[in-house]
């Protein structure tokens, strides 16, 4: 998405964010088409900028859409083709793997981008492949080895694969609340899943046992096993896997992207490996574009731009001062260059 003047629009743009006037109410939805008609309206709200899909100068995606699409129908095919023919048809993901190891490798200064990522559905496929994303570049971030970064993107297509064995309802919801006998089986799936893989003799055993320790904690804490001592492989898949069940209510709340990255640091070592953590932390962008926020000064300001160099320091623009009146003229806020700003909370404007 990227900022537009109205002045500039000439028609057929589609809005990014919606249209809002000064009390907060919707104009034209994010979605919408602009027609001349739509433009003459947003001039006459005055309106002044408008947020429209279309390519940002530092904006980086980990996973283009058109290409996470197809790989959701294709590894969705595959493991549902697996759960009722058992026919070999898993082998297939390692292809899946090296075409997302060569999408996210073909990105110019890949070490060097902040990349967007944002909630989503509690999708299965749709969180393996973001798992699959997330590992691999932590990986590719880590300089770990090529097989090894090759075993973790098979090991996040993988490693929920016994969730399509459970019956229990996990949408949204801390494994604590559900029943103690649907807490016991809901924390069987890495055992359904590793069980499940052990007549593909084209999976390695470092896979297999990601697969099973991707729920365990550094501190012991974790499930099925209780294991500390873990392979660097597994500790990677770990914490890609834990941010994105976060942000898609994969046995646990739903939460922003900003309060999962805020949960993480919290739990820190005890569930993590600092190092990974770190590496981790250092690409993701806390506040997608498009997010409103408040700061410190009272003002509500819309995310337009990131800094690669501090995820949590983004560019902003200024909606609303701190009296509560939309502002008439355009005001950005680089949190980088200007240190004593900061953003106290996320807000929802629908």
């Amino acid at each position: 998405m990227k900022r537009c003047e109205v002045n500039e629009l000439k028609g057929g743009e589609v809005l990014a964010a919606p249209v809002l006037t000064d009390t907060y109410q919707v104009l034209l939805g994010a979605g919408t088409t602009l027609t001349q008609e739509y433009i003459e309206k947003i001039k006459q709200m005055g309106v002044f900028l408008v947020t429209i899909e279309g390519d940002e100068e530092n904006k980086a995606q980990l996973i283009a859409p058109k290409l996470q699409e197809e790989m959701k129908q294709s590894v969705g095919a595959i493991l549902a083709q697996h759960t009722y023919k058992k026919d070999g048809e898993l082998s297939k993901l390692a292809a899946t793997t090296d075409l997302m190891i060569d999408h996210i490798t073909k990105e110019e200064k890949v070490m060097d981008h902040v990349y967007e990522i944002r909630e989503h559905s509690s999708d299965l496929y749709e969180h393996s492949i973001n798992v699959c994303g997330l590992s691999i570049l932590t990986a590719l971030n880590l300089k770990m080895d090529p097989t090894m970064i090759h075993d973790i993107g098979v090991a996040s297509l993988l490693h929920d694969l016994g969730l399509r064995y459970l019956t229990v309802d996990y949408v949204d919801k801390e494994i604590d609340e559900l029943s103690k006998a649907d807490q016991v089986e809901y924390r069987k799936h890495p055992v359904y899943g590793y069980s499940a893989l052990k007549y593909e003799n084209w999976v390695t055993g470092n896979v297999r046992n990601m697969v099973l320790y991707h729920h365990e904690q550094m501190d012991g804490r974790g499930y099925p096993l209780r294991a500390k001592m873990l392979t660097l492989e597994s500790r990677v898949l770990n914490i890609c896997d834990a941010f994105d069940e976060m942000i898609c209510g994969i046995g646990c709340r739903k939460r922003t992207v900003g309060e999962a990255l805020q949960t993480m640091k919290e739990y820190g070592t005890s569930r993590y490996d600092a190092r990974i953590l770190q590496s981790f932390l250092r690409f993701t962008a806390v506040y997608p574009t498009g997010t409103y926020v408040v700061t410190n000064e009272g003002e509500i300001a819309m995310i337009i731009r990131q800094n690669d160099a501090a995820p949590d320091r983004p560019v902003l623009m200024i909606v609303k001062d701190s009296s509560g009146k939309m502002v008439d003229k355009k005001i950005l806020k680089d949190m980088m260059v200007q240190s004593d700003i900061f953003i106290e909370r996320t807000v929802e404007i629908s």
